[in-house]
């Protein structure tokens, strides 16, 4: 099997040496480029996060804060290192949330996830990603031609003259969404266009679904797919082993509990938080909102990083009850006020025409009396609002992520 690099075959102690080893600079640069970081990390020493310990005890900075942040502090909240007239290109994303990208090569590193996914210098690719003020374009734009290949940019919508591209074009790969394909293979069949060139694609934005990636292999077309944002790059990517997608090299991944910043064990669903190295924009504990786990082992492919299922939900789970919002935090600090509780789910449901939550707390054998009563009275002291309280055996409750699952149907 052939490899991007030799850092996707390393041992995993020399990947973990290299990531905390580069750490504290960044860290320091941060706060030294970025007006951002040099409020949010005031008070730490960039010297002493040279851990993953160390790391868990820094804030960390919401993408859903970034709406918020980049409206007193344009463009781009205080978070880049650079300014504004040094960037190549800019953006406005939906939101609307601003970002960039600068000259510097691989600033997105989606070249690694496009290698494992088949491409190769001197590939046609033809790239679906839009163009138009978005960031997707050009982020796999850049990679390919990184990679040597050239970019049929096709953007999004104009099915039928992209196909008429492809058919005269040849290429060989794909990249865009994963349903925006079969909008193009079928285009194809209808105007007797062939498009048969296509034998690869890197899909990512939305579901692969297991029986779509069968349709597009029984039409000649294997399909991978990547997890990336538009803030952070690529930060994990699928291998010819098709067995969860793996790290990216050059950041350093937590999953934590959703509502706190406490970093789960391998195997929990968790919320997905990045830092990165890119010194230009150089994000610490960034939070994604994307519910994630890591996996076991290593993929067969021969690459040694750590691995994550996918993508699994949302993270940001508040609900209304009895018209006040609950947050998943609120659940977490009833959570810290009781240490029998190993893991805990508040179901929110229809009683008539009343609202009601039960706190469902995984809680091992010999629970002390009245742990039932303290639970809801520490409850209602951090939501507002009574709820009832059930203990249940340790391993009982789904390991998806919830903390809060509401129930309520409206239709």
């Amino acid at each position: 099997m052939e490899h991007y690099d030799d850092l996707e075959t390393r041992v995993p102690e020399a990947r973990k040496a290299q990531l905390m080893a580069a750490l504290p600079a960044q860290i320091a640069h941060a706060k030294a480029r970025s007006p951002g970081y040099a409020q949010i990390l005031a008070g730490f020493d960039p010297a002493a996060v040279a851990d993953r310990a160390a790391l868990a005890q820094l804030p960390v900075t919401r993408k859903s804060d970034l709406l918020e942040r980049q409206s007193p502090a344009a463009p781009f909240g205080g978070l880049a290192a650079v300014a504004v007239g040094e960037a190549a290109h800019l953006f406005a994303s939906p939101g609307p949330i601003f970002e960039f990208e600068t000259a510097r090569r691989g600033f997105w590193r989606l070249e690694r996830a496009l290698f494992a996914a088949g491409f190769r210098a001197g590939d046609v690719v033809h790239n679906c990603f839009a163009y138009h003020l978005t960031p997707g374009g050009w982020m796999l734009d850049g990679a390919a031609r990184g990679l040597g290949c050239a970019v049929i940019p096709g953007g999004i919508g104009n099915s039928e003259q992209q196909v008429q591209a492809i058919a005269h074009f040849r290429p060989v790969g794909y990249t865009g969404t994963p349903d925006f394909l079969k909008v193009l293979l079928d285009k194809g069949v209808e105007l007797g266009a062939d498009c048969s060139s296509i034998t690869r694609a890197l899909v990512s934005g939305g579901a692969l679904f297991p029986a779509l990636r069968q349709a597009y292999a029984e039409r000649g077309v294997a399909v991978l797919q990547c997890y990336a944002t538009a803030d952070l790059g690529l930060i994990a990517y699928e291998s010819e082993a098709r067995e969860g997608l793996i790290l990216d090299e050059e950041i350093i991944v937590e999953i934590l509990r959703p509502g706190t910043g406490d970093p789960l064990p391998e195997g929990e669903v968790g919320e997905v938080v990045v830092t990165t190295l890119n010194p230009d924009y150089p994000l610490i504990r960034f939070a994604t909102g994307d519910l994630s786990a890591v996996l076991p082992g290593t993929s067969p492919c021969g690459r040694t990083a750590p691995r994550i299922k996918g993508w699994m939900g949302r993270a940001d789970q508040a609900t209304k009850v009895k018209g006040m919002f609950v947050q998943p935090a609120q659940v977490a600090a009833v959570l810290k006020r009781h240490g029998e509780i190993a893991r805990a789910r508040l179901v929110v449901t229809r009683h008539g025409d009343s609202d009601a939550m039960t706190l469902r707390c995984e809680v091992a054998a010999g629970k002390a009396a009245g742990l039932e009563a303290a639970i809801a009275e520490s409850l209602q002291a951090a939501c507002g609002l009574k709820g009832a309280v059930e203990l249940v055996d340790p391993g009982s409750l789904p390991n998806d992520g919830k903390v809060i699952d509401d129930q309520r149907r409206y239709d």
